[in-house]
């Protein structure tokens, strides 16, 4: 097999793995919060597993999980299946076709759900359709985690964060970074609500929004 290539999501041949050069230097922080927020057993289902190199790393870390990563782009399901071929983890479940936005998703059930850099690295729309996805897979409690860089009322925007937002905006006009307040006003819309806040390295968020109704 060919070693990974640097990607974002909608570069690149689909026909090998991809690395996204991020999951290296984020992945044990997020696992470390992920130890707290996710329940004991079950099913966590990865919304935009990307490359699928997290997917890899948190099957390995949390082997009393059930991991179900999932991808709309053709690329990333070939990388995601790809790296899962080579780790052979008998709890990462092959990828599945989903659409954070469609109306119906393949997944039917989960215990959990995890969605890294996604609600920026796509239209809003996305952003959407994931609560409402959430909302018609998981019972009263369970945790919706995301991940990813944001804008907050009242505090400022790191500099690194505003060259950032200014490089997806270039990239296509409907990415870019989300304010929190807009999210949860659209978590709230579905029923789910913000139960916790964490500071992540490289001024990145954690959020846990619970189910609650």
């Amino acid at each position: 097999m060919t070693g990974p290539a640097p990607w974002m999501p909608g570069d690149g041949d689909p026909s090998v793995r991809r690395h996204a050069p991020a999951t290296a230097r984020n992945r044990d922080a997020i696992a470390g919060v992920l130890a707290d927020w996710l329940p004991q057993a079950g099913t966590v289902l990865e919304v935009a597993s990307g490359s699928g190199e997290h997917a890899v790393h948190f099957a390995t870390v949390f082997p009393h999980l059930d991991w179900q990563p999932s991808d709309p782009d053709p690329a990333g399901l070939a990388s995601i299946a790809a790296w899962r071929d080579d780790a052979r983890l008998g709890n990462l479940a092959p990828p599945l076709t989903l659409d954070a936005s469609a109306p119906e998703w393949p997944a039917t059930r989960a215990d959990a759900i995890l969605c890294i850099n996604m609600v920026h690295i796509s239209p809003w729309e996305a952003t959407l359709g994931l609560f409402a996805g959430a909302a018609r897979l998981l019972v009263l409690g369970a945790p919706l985690v995301l991940y990813g860089a944001y804008v907050e009322p009242g505090v400022p925007t790191a500099e690194s964060n505003l060259a950032f937002d200014a490089n997806l905006r270039a990239r296509n006009a409907a990415w870019g970074l989300r304010d929190t307040a807009a999210v949860k006003a659209a978590a709230g819309d579905t029923g789910f609500v913000l139960a916790e806040r964490r500071a992540m390295p490289a001024n990145n968020l954690m959020l846990l929004f619970r189910r609650m109704r």
